[in-house]
């Protein structure tokens, strides 16, 4: 449990989330030249959620690369050129359209280190935009970094946070094993979207790494921990802020990554307050809320004072009317009654 890891002060400036992604990527291009870039409309366009906002000036096309509508060619494309020494990262411009391409993700990106006898390793990563809350409908609002989770052979890092976008970034291209890193739209900073000022933050300049696997303590409390990631950390802060008034400690854990995930860090967390909110929004059955509790419960169910209370999306499609779409998603009003609940 620590936070971000840096060796020596930095110095740092304000950006938002899509560009301090984007400035770990560029960073990560110069330094080695088998990194390069695939999707949908990620060259001139700059990516949909501006996630290669820049790239296609500095780096040209052959490095920049935009793809045909072809979820099953590309990532196929990519994972061969991975096996090849290559450090591909391949953009999939929503996460629910995985559905397209899962053979090449599950069966290939994902078990041919193992299938080989660890003799041939795949670094590449896999890049896509999760998220409701902008009326995207229910096959363009998904989260489901519970299924990428599930499924063995990849690591799976969710950043909440500018400066942890660029350090996951950085470690995520870096490593040897393939990487399926998840943003949130609504945590990207971008001018069209929902304003989110916890978008917009401190990010070291120059070389930057945050260790996958390392959950993050972003707020200390006695009282209640919450266990959360991706646009849930803002939710979670903004209402643990909100509760302070009342004298309620709230303290939020960013576990930035699923796989691997930090057992040790929620366990530490749940030793110091007795209470556990998991809020997730991923779907409610067989997800990370129910991994969470199940942390606790196996170690030493005895840590628990209260029953844990877990605040998720229902199991049901993520529906497209701005009203009810609000319903559904784990917002401040459910994260805020999660917390009342386990302090009753």
């Amino acid at each position: 449990m620590t936070i971000t890891d840096t060796t020596a002060p930095q110095a740092t400036r304000r950006l938002n989330t899509s560009k301090a992604m984007v400035e770990a990527i560029a960073q990560e291009m110069r330094a080695n030249p088998e990194v390069f870039y695939l999707g949908e409309d990620v060259g001139r366009y700059g990516g949909i959620f501006s996630s290669t906002t820049g790239l296609l000036d500095e780096f040209g096309p052959t490095r920049v690369i935009d793809t045909p509508i072809s979820e099953t060619a590309f990532l196929g494309l990519a994972v061969g050129a991975a096996t090849e020494g290559m450090r591909p990262i391949a953009e999939l411009m929503f996460a629910d359209f995985v559905g397209v391409c899962l053979d090449q993700v599950y069966n290939h990106m994902a078990k041919i280190h193992f299938e080989s006898g660890g003799h041939v390793r795949v670094p590449m990563v896999l890049t896509t935009a999760v998220g409701g809350g902008y009326s995207d409908g229910a096959q363009h609002s998904q989260t489901l970094w519970g299924l990428f989770a599930h499924l063995p052979g990849m690591k799976v890092v969710v950043p909440a946070l500018p400066a942890d976008a660029k350090g996951l970034m950085a470690a995520a291209i870096r490593d040897d094993s393939p990487v399926v890193y998840m943003f949130h739209k609504g945590v990207m900073g971008l001018p069209w979207m929902a304003k989110n000022p916890r978008s917009v933050d401190v990010v070291p300049e120059g070389e930057y790494v945050v260790p996958i696997g390392r959950a993050n303590v972003v707020r200390e409390g006695t009282d209640v921990s919450v266990v959360t990631i991706s646009l849930s950390v803002h939710h979670a802060l903004d209402v643990a802020e909100k509760l302070a008034g009342e004298g309620v400690s709230v303290e939020v854990l960013d576990l930035r990554s699923l796989v691997p995930l930090d057992r040790e860090a929620i366990l530490a967390s749940v030793a110091k307050t007795g209470r556990l909110v998991v809020v997730d929004e991923d779907y409610h059955s067989f997800g990370m809320s129910g991994e969470v509790v199940a942390t606790v419960a196996e170690h030493d169910p005895g840590l628990f004072r209260v029953a844990p209370e877990r605040v998720t999306l229902p199991d049901v499609p993520i529906p497209y009317a701005h009203s009810l779409e609000y319903a559904v998603l784990p917002r401040h009003d459910r994260i805020e009654a999660g917390i009342r609940a386990v302090l009753r």
